[in-house]
């Protein structure tokens, strides 16, 4: 009876272990907030730092992390660049509509960087995406960020990323060109 107790305490043990330090493994995540764009054309994200598009900044994804500190994520975003704002030094005779569909396969490297801290976690992600403005274009992406969680059981956080998009067709793309987007959203754990 001693051996069955023993070996029963050793299994519902391994099991615990196992379940700790798979906390990050094949979960689902939602998230949704708020997004903004420069387009510019300057290669600086910072150049104008008050000439963003933001008219209608809906930004809204799902992620799964498959396996420890790597993860896949496919998002939507929306805005607006309204009548007289400038993409890549073009003024816009009118009001035009962004949207855009990624996926991005994400790193988090945080806890290389702060191994004993687990509400906050930093990342850097790289992709390809589908974007419009006036015409379609296919995009190489690479970005980075960080997230915070707000609770000890990690499931509700908040992201601020900020993604360099690299029109595939840019000689020709007329606006649908290179740009950077930013993001702030709050974070869901499924």
């Amino acid at each position: 009876m001693k051996k069955i107790s023993l070996l029963l305490l050793l299994i519902c043990f391994g099991f615990s272990i196992n379940a700790q330090s798979s906390r990050n493994d094949k979960e689902w995540f939602a998230s949704v907030g708020l997004n903004g764009i420069n387009s510019l054309g300057s290669k600086s994200p910072v150049e104008s730092p008050f000439d963003w598009a933001n008219g209608l900044p809906i930004s809204a994804g799902i992620e799964l992390a498959w396996t420890s500190g790597l993860a896949i994520e496919q998002s939507f975003t929306l805005n607006k660049f309204a009548e007289g704002d400038e993409i890549d030094g073009v003024v816009l005779p009118e009001d035009y509509t962004y949207s855009s569909f990624d996926t991005h396969v994400k790193y988090y490297f945080g806890k290389h960087i702060l191994p004993r801290t687990s509400w906050i976690d930093f990342y850097g992600n790289a992709g390809i995406g589908i974007f419009s403005i006036d015409e379609t274009n296919i995009s190489l992406n690479v970005g980075g960020g960080v997230q915070v969680w707000l609770n000890r059981r990690e499931t509700i956080g908040v992201r601020l990323q900020t993604i360099a998009k690299f029109a595939m067709n840019h000689a020709e793309s007329g606006i649908d060109n290179n740009h950077y987007q930013t993001h702030i959203q709050m974070v869901f754990a499924l």
